[in-house]
């Protein structure tokens, strides 16, 4: 059968274009949800999306993974992709929520596996006016349509992130770059490269000139995911954005993607996104 690579894809630059693959990101104030459900919310996780949550004024509680911690006027929270977490707020709460999706997330942070390390870990934070300013702005730019709104937004994002890396490494100087951390760049740099390929994570290794337990030990220290689960997120998110953006059948999407077996390119699909690509197409479609 012929293995037909799905064409290029167009650029998107707003949040929303389908609901399953936001491009910039969301944000809303506390209020706008919380006040919804009694400024209760019942503790969930968000597989693919990052989440820093600022009280400005006001309080309650967060639970990460299962801890209660205090909320008062600039906490922020950090909470990574996949963390259970959860929010009892007094009512009238002020502050904002920014909810970045893993397409955005691992785009800013692609050179900046310290920054990644820093914030894979969910936290209460105490906040500071740069990072108040910082979610204002993104929380003004967002409402709004104004020209370049998506690469001002991103220009934001990667603002706030490096904020609150500073915020989480506890305001420590900075220390000179770790070997551990310039073999995660080189990874990720070299999964962005061959990510299309059917190389595994021994491969990987022995370009990198490590053992894979090596590499798997560095990537799952910074990422809190094992290396395989880097280069599978990876290929996933390629997929998701050629079933989406593209006519291309999901049999030529998978032998574009480097899969050869349609069949089980929608088995490890399915596992990574809770559905079949069909259904993801045609979800994404409505």
């Amino acid at each position: 059968m012929p293995r037909s690579a799905p064409r290029p894809l167009a650029a998107y630059s707003l949040f929303g274009e389908s609901a399953h693959l936001p491009d910039v990101l969301h944000c809303e104030t506390i209020a706008a949800r919380s006040a919804l459900h009694d400024w209760e919310l019942a503790p969930h996780r968000h597989a693919r999306l990052h989440q820093l949550v600022l009280v400005a004024a006001g309080g309650g509680t967060a639970r990460l993974e299962g801890q209660a911690l205090a909320l008062t006027p600039m906490s922020l929270v950090n909470v990574p992709p996949g963390h259970v977490h959860g929010f009892s707020f007094a009512p009238h709460t002020e502050g904002y929520v920014a909810t970045l999706a893993e397409e955005l997330y691992a785009e800013v942070l692609a050179r900046s596996p310290d920054v990644r390390r820093l914030l894979a870990r969910a936290a209460v934070l105490p906040a500071d006016a740069q990072v108040a300013a910082a979610l204002r702005e993104i929380w003004r730019e967002f409402g709004g349509r104004q020209p370049a709104r998506a690469l001002l937004l991103r220009g934001l994002v990667a603002t706030l992130l490096a904020l609150a890396a500073r915020l989480a490494a506890g305001g420590e100087p900075a220390k000179a770059e770790r070997p551990d951390s310039r073999l995660l760049g080189r990874f990720e740099a070299l999964v962005e490269a061959r990510f299309a390929g059917p190389w595994k994570v021994a491969d990987y290794a022995r370009a990198l000139a490590v053992t894979p337990t090596h590499l798997s030990r560095v990537v799952r220290a910074a990422t809190g995911a094992p290396a395989s689960r880097v280069i599978e997120t990876r290929l996933i998110r390629e997929a998701r954005r050629h079933l989406v953006y593209t006519q291309a059948s999901v049999s030529a999407v998978a032998y574009g993607l480097g899969f050869t077996d349609p069949a089980y390119f929608t088995r490890v699909f399915s596992r990574v996104v809770g559905m079949p690509p069909s259904e993801f197409r045609a979800r994404a479609a409505a």
